[in-house]
């Protein structure tokens, strides 16, 4: 089930185009990728277990109540209806239908349609929360996997080329591993963990296990087991990314390098195969993160907004900004998504290593303080050049490109963190004398 619901849209069609940039610097490219793709997702759902935290309302309550709300708000609707969740139906759309009506005037029409069918079928599945065992991790996930799985095996059986032969293009010529790190961002995997770990939660209490070792246990078990997988058909979906080269140039994003090669293997058979391929991705991806969207903004409200309640508005909502179509909902979560991925990876470190601290809120206070500052900067640096220059912030961002340690590489936010780190322990380590 945890497998099902993390593997989604852009899990499909980022690394196979991170795979054509990469060419035969893949090995690298691919190691940074598994990082933030893999590495924090399966960290993320360790911490909620190690920690015995219900949810990330209170994993990020060990900062200050405030944040948790503010912070747990901004999560969640970046992973529900503002970004992830209309990018579910928008890449369904565009690369399993699409080819199919391409050059045609009806096209807006048809990404209604297709739409407002695929949250129809979303909201009757997470409608029924308790049911998400069976419709992900017993139906949805093995359909899902049979196709994918033919489109894969074929590509790897009859390789258009050796990836050792395929140039790297743009950043991946120099900077391959730096790169596929950022890109793993994207999945937005890193944040899903820590909205999923509250859905393993109830859903291992449902099975009977009811001591708190316990579920901690299982928890950890089910990313390890999940993760491991995920890695073994991202590095699949790279390679074959990178073969693709062999035939076809450098494609616009991964949707439109997915449906060149299921074209290539199967011909029109192969568009009706990966359209249910990404369709059924997809379709899992929505369910889990409207279930866990509408049970978190229960939770936060005390009950006073209803489940059912929350589950329509998202999907109705998520309907609306689908239609805004795929590249516009990719190129406006960016900045939001350099915004918050320090912040949760400083959390998900922090509630690793809390028990050597006591999980004193000072620590975290300090690290997600200081983060906070350098998180805002690269939030800044990857706006659009029209809103820098409506910002007046151009000066500021090179400053800080020039001052603060790997900035320019995305990363500026990690010498402050270690310092908020090594604050906090001081200030620890005087409080406990």
């Amino acid at each position: 089930m945890l497998f099902g619901l993390f593997f989604g849209a852009g899990n499909l069609i980022f690394p196979v185009y991170m795979g054509q940039m990469a060419g035969k610097n893949l090995v690298p490219a691919a190691a940074g990728f598994l990082i933030t793709g893999v590495g924090l997702p399966l960290l993320g759902i360790v911490a909620m277990g190690i920690s015995r935290s219900n949810g990330l309302l209170a994993m990020a309550g060990r900062v200050s109540r405030t944040y948790s709300l503010v912070f747990t708000t901004m999560l969640y609707l970046t992973i529900g209806p503002f970004f992830a969740i209309p990018r579910t139906a928008t890449v369904s759309f565009t690369v399993g239908i699409e080819p199919m009506i391409k050059g045609s005037s009806y096209a807006s029409l048809a990404l209604a349609l297709f739409t407002l069918v695929f949250f129809a079928v979303v909201l009757f599945f997470s409608l029924k929360p308790s049911g998400i065992l069976t419709w992900v991790g017993k139906f949805l996930n093995p359909v899902f996997l049979v196709f994918l799985g033919i489109l894969v095996v074929t590509a790897l059986i009859h390789p258009m080329a050796s990836a050792d032969m395929i140039e790297p293009t743009g950043a991946y010529a120099d900077k391959s591993f730096f790169t596929g790190f950022m890109e793993g961002y994207n999945t937005m995997d890193a944040l899903a963990s820590l909205a999923f770990g509250i859905i393993v939660i109830d859903v291992i209490r449902d099975l009977g296990v009811k001591r708190s070792e316990q579920i901690a246990a299982d928890t950890v078990k089910s990313g390890f087991f999940s993760m491991t997988f995920m890695a073994a058909i991202y590095i699949a979906i790279i390679i074959v990314g990178a073969q693709s080269r062999g035939i076809f140039p450098v494609s616009s994003n991964g949707g439109t390098a997915l449906a060149l090669i299921a074209d290539h293997y199967f011909g029109r058979a192969g568009a009706m195969l990966l359209a249910c391929t990404i369709t059924f991705a997809c379709l899992k991806t929505a369910v889990g993160l409207i279930t866990s969207c509408s049970a978190t903004f229960v939770e936060m409200s005390h009950h006073t907004l209803h489940y059912n309640a929350c589950a329509v508005s998202f999907c109705v909502f998520s309907f609306l900004v689908a239609n805004l179509g795929l590249n516009k909902i990719i190129a406006y979560s960016i900045p939001v998504l350099m915004f918050l991925y320090p912040l949760v990876i400083t959390l998900i470190l922090l509630s690793l290593s809390g028990r050597f601290f006591a999980y004193d809120s000072f620590v975290f206070k300090s690290v997600t303080y200081l983060t906070l500052i350098a998180a805002v900067l690269d939030f800044l640096n990857t706006l659009p050049a029209p809103a820098k220059d409506a910002l007046h912030i151009t000066s500021y961002i090179q400053a800080a490109g020039s001052h603060l340690p790997l900035f320019t590489l995305g990363l500026g936010w990690i010498l402050p963190a270690a310092a908020g780190l090594c604050i906090g322990l001081i200030g620890h380590t005087i409080r406990r004398k």
